[in-house]
């Protein structure tokens, strides 16, 4: 049965692109056949006349099989701002990331979903992450950026998860600061404040070794 997850994040730049990266390489050394998809990215280069997104090409790179980048990343906004701001002339429509989704679904036995910020960012004008979860069906990883906040932030995310009506898997604490004050102390505070399982810690790194980063993972046992 092809299956799949949603990843989103408790903001922006809390590591959501290495965490999926990192989860896709669990998948491939438990022996499962795994794609990444970015349905919406912001800041985007152009290159041999397509716009690209560097965390939608990781995850094109890092793919169990060949994908075309536009399967992988539909809509790629050239502004490094809000998609519905970046994306006020071709704004992401559901119905055709469902269409893609579905493709993907052809080609692998995982799809992991990536959205674009925060679970409540805006995709387009009239819908955010939260509905883009929802009309895919998909439960959700949350990758909470481990720093000052983190606690609040994890609670809040996991609560709109549950608000959605959608399942939460799993969450990855993902470190962000090389010497935070009481790191150990703030995961562990989540992990008794949040019901869904810690399926692992990202420690610091300023380049990602996917392979390491993969091999303290665990997958959601709904797998």
């Amino acid at each position: 049965m092809k299956k799949g997850y949603f990843i989103t994040g408790t903001d922006t730049n809390v590591g959501k692109t290495w965490a999926t990266v990192a989860l896709m390489h669990k998948f491939r050394q438990l022996g499962d056949t795994v794609v990444g998809m970015k349905p919406v990215a912001s800041g985007c280069t152009l290159q041999a006349g397509q716009w690209v997104n560097d965390d939608a090409l990781m995850l094109q790179a890092n793919a169990s099989v060949g994908v075309a980048y536009s399967l992988i990343n539909p809509y790629a906004y050239e502004e490094a701002v809000s998609p519905h701001l970046a994306g006020r002339d071709d704004p992401l429509k559901m119905d055709q990331v469902q269409a893609g989704y579905a493709q993907l679904q052809a080609k692998a036995e995982w799809v992991l979903v990536e959205g674009a910020g925060g679970w409540l960012s805006p995709v387009n004008a009239d819908a955010d992450n939260s509905d883009l979860a929802k009309a895919l069906g998909l439960p959700v990883i949350l990758v909470v950026g481990i720093r000052l906040g983190c606690i609040n932030h994890a609670k809040l995310t996991a609560q709109a998860i549950s608000a959605k009506g959608l399942h939460c898997a799993g969450w990855l604490a993902s470190c962000l600061e090389r010497d935070m004050p009481y790191q150990r102390e703030n995961i562990a505070a989540i992990q008794a404040a949040v019901a869904a399982p810690l399926l692992g810690v990202l420690p610091y790194q300023e380049t990602p070794d996917f392979k390491s980063l993969a091999s303290g993972l665990r997958v959601p046992e709904t797998r």
